[in-house]
């Protein structure tokens, strides 16, 4: 196998020679990087506040009246999830492209995040609805909240794909693994700030933290519009029609098995992530209804989990940096096969918080390490594309696994609890796939030419 010309990391190294790195502790210092990392702990709130705990407590509230009902209600909130990340695929390889063409992230990043606000705001609103009347069987006050959350996830999944694209315009190649590192440790200290909505559920009124949540998307967001001032890129020539970004992505893709290590990866990336995105939607209505935690209790085992993110999140950015993205991605996934394992297995409260603790290292630590990676592994003239392709990839999996769990909880439902620890076992299979595919990707190669 033979390398053509210098890899994008060799270049950024030979550079980092000549022009002495910036020190750790002044990165978050840079305006830059600190607009770019508030955004971290801005749409994190959203996807704690949201995606994590309250939606999924209150479909709970609302819906799930016995063991077999739990089910169901998981059965909604898995569906709802899958449906979101089904019009994100069909929708997300254009962005990859757009980026490429104008050479702009922040003007697409603004209005996504407005739309995903505005409906988080509207889920509120639907929620303090009070009415009789129903469809499909259900109060049309809660089908409301069902689908202004997926509109709100299909907006925020969307941005993120802008945000991710720009941290290879923030730093050197020894850089961006702790750049990456702060911006996620920062996102989890944005979960325990919005976790101060907590006293407003009042007795099991979670509907009441849909509208604080979403303000303090806002305000959080704040920093990245208003002061981050994106480098000028020039864009691809050319002009084509929208509808051509589809056979562009599709050209793209049969071009991406050319580049062998990025191709692998994102194929091992689609199966972690089907475990991560499953579990992230269920761990609330998991550890209430399996392992008997009260809310309160949750939150606290969901502030531990957060602080282990945060640690994991910074450690590994560091181990990318000294063993390599590669290597700290495969540590990453046996941390989580671990943690799968106990939290399906387990007996007590006591062994769900240690899988709590691990997942919430192995959660940080994947983002970290593969963003980490895509870079290394993609070539800078493409990266708009491949940033497009994993987050496609991602999506994907973001169906698959959600309506793999649904589906299980759905036909098991009479089984009660242990329909859940079925499903939530599923996931390790995932795992395993990944971590096979993984450990053949090659190290640092672009292309397979």
């Amino acid at each position: 196998m033979r390398r053509k010309g210098v890899t994008l990391v060799a270049k950024l190294e030979s550079a980092s020679n000549k022009v002495q790195a910036r020190k750790v502790w002044t990165l978050f210092f840079s305006l830059p990087i600190f607009a770019w990392a508030m955004y971290d702990f801005a749409n994190t709130i959203f996807s704690s506040n949201i995606v994590t705990v309250f939606y999924p407590f209150y479909l709970k509230e609302t819906l799930g009246k016995s063991e077999e009902l739990n089910q169901i209600a998981s059965t909604f909130i898995t569906y709802s999830n899958a449906i979101s990340s089904f019009f994100l695929v069909l929708l997300s390889p254009l962005f990859g492209v757009w980026i490429d063409r104008t050479g702009k992230k922040k003007a697409y990043l603004v209005p996504f995040t407005l739309i995903a606000i505005a409906a988080t705001l509207l889920m509120g609103a639907s929620a303090l609805w009070h009415t009789d009347q129903q469809w499909m069987g259900l109060n049309t006050s809660i089908l409301g909240v069902i689908f202004f959350f997926m509109v709100a996830k299909f907006f925020y999944n969307s941005s993120l794909i802008f945000y991710d694209s720009m941290i290879s315009d923030l730093g050197n190649a020894r850089e961006i693994p702790i750049i990456s590192g702060v911006g996620v440790a920062v996102g989890y200290v944005g979960t325990l700030v919005g976790l101060v909505v907590f006293p407003l559920i009042n007795g099991n009124h979670f509907e009441n933290t849909f509208i604080p949540s979403a303000l303090m998307f806002l305000i959080f967001s704040l920093p990245i519009m208003f002061l981050y001032k994106e480098k000028p890129q020039k864009p691809v020539s050319g002009k084509k029609s929208l509808l051509s970004g589809y056979r562009e992505i599709w050209d793209t893709f049969k071009e991406a098995r050319k580049y062998r290590a990025a191709f692998l990866f994102m194929i091992a990336y689609f199966f972690f992530n089907d475990a991560i995105a499953t579990a992230i939607a269920v761990m609330a209505i998991y550890a209430n209804t399996v392992m008997g935690f009260t809310t309160g209790q949750f939150i606290l085992l969901y502030l531990v989990s957060t602080v282990s993110s945060i640690i994991g999140s910074f450690l590994f950015g560091y181990v990318a940096r000294n063993i390599g993205p590669k290597r700290a991605v495969t540590i990453v996934a046996f941390i989580l096969i671990i943690a799968i394992s106990l939290a399906a297995f387990a007996t007590s409260q006591s062994i769900f918080w240690v899988a709590g603790s691990l997942y919430g290292v192995s959660m940080g630590a994947m983002w970290v390490t593969s963003r980490t990676l895509i870079v290394e592994l993609t070539p800078e003239e493409k990266r708009g594309q491949f940033f497009g392709l994993f987050a496609f990839s991602g999506k994907v999996s973001s169906i698959v696994g959600p309506a793999l769990y649904g589906t299980i909880t759905w036909a098991l439902a009479s089984s009660g609890n242990l329909a859940s620890r079925v499903a939530l076992g599923s996931l390790l299979i995932l795992v395993i796939i990944g971590l096979f595919v993984h450990m053949r990707v090659p190290q640092k190669l672009h292309s397979s030419s």
